[in-house]
């Protein structure tokens, strides 16, 4: 092998192969390809569909079982399936439950983004990435991974942010990032049109009216959540673009990247002040 092979790389952007110590990409202009930040096994993950997808629902699946190892909800036997396998609300709460609890009395502001990995029963998690894969599957494709992580983070977000506003004193779930899914793919759908575009809009919409449906049948679903998380998808489709318009560009993934470093230094917190705490309690 020589030298120059030995330094070559794929552009973190287009994916052609150039040397290592290019100031901008030849393909795409991107600026120093070759740099540790572009490069680094986070990065990596942006550029594998597969990955974001898989370490999203591994994440959510990790802090899941991990609540219900600190503290499984205690209610004895029952028939009710919504009620099977639940973490206790003291477990949920110390892992990064949101709500006018939380945020108001404790001052967590850090859980508007915690929330959206955390789930209330075997069902919660089971549901929630179900729809998180089947719908992340089309976004991938018509966002790309940064953007699609963007989303699936600043709906979760803004979804809270709307059940903290309307008062609601304890809240998760990723539902609030899937319903941004959702509204960034019916902005898709309608702003693309076409044959394609109108098939896209009709089907995410019958998944949207679904899930609200559901919300107003079922106590306790947090509609205010999945409201401001749909509304917020819309939103950001809008302002991010999708590849037939824009592709994926160096903002979106640093961006991306940013927002995985925050997400992780939250959920990372989370835990280690919630084992410190139950091994003092």
């Amino acid at each position: 092998m020589t030298e120059q092979e030995r330094q070559s790389i794929l552009c973190p952007t287009c994916r052609k192969l150039i040397n290592a110590d290019e100031a901008r990409c030849p393909y795409c202009g991107t600026a120093r390809p070759g740099s540790w930040w572009k490069n680094n096994a986070l990065s990596r993950v942006f550029l594998s569909a597969d990955q974001i997808v898989s370490a999203i629902i591994a994440v959510n699946i990790g802090m899941y079982v991990l609540s219900l190892l600190l503290g499984p909800r205690s209610s004895g036997f029952s028939l009710n399936p919504f009620g099977m396998l639940s973490p206790g609300n003291t477990s949920l709460l110390l892992l990064g439950a949101t709500g006018t609890l939380p945020i108001d009395r404790l001052h967590r502001w850090w859980t508007l983004v915690s929330a959206s990995y955390l789930h209330g029963s075997i069902l919660h998690i089971l549901f929630n990435m179900i729809a998180f894969k089947q719908l992340a599957e089309i976004a991938l494709r018509e966002y790309g991974a940064s953007r699609l992580f963007i989303i699936y983070t600043a709906s979760g977000v803004a979804g809270f942010g709307v059940s903290y506003m309307v008062g609601i004193p304890l809240t998760l779930g990723a539902s609030a990032a899937v319903c941004g899914l959702m509204g960034s793919m019916l902005y898709y759908g309608k702003s693309r049109g076409g044959v394609y575009g109108q098939a896209v809009y009709r089907q995410i919409g019958g998944w949207a009216i679904g899930i609200f449906l559901f919300g107003l049948l079922m106590p306790g679903i947090n509609n205010w959540a999945h409201g401001g998380g749909l509304g917020a998808g819309v939103l950001l489709g809008f302002v991010l673009g999708y590849q037939e318009r824009m592709r994926e560009s160096g903002f979106h993934k640093t961006l991306a990247r940013v927002l995985a470093i925050l997400t992780g230094i939250i959920l990372a917190w989370a835990v280690v002040s919630a084992i410190y705490y139950r091994l003092l309690s």
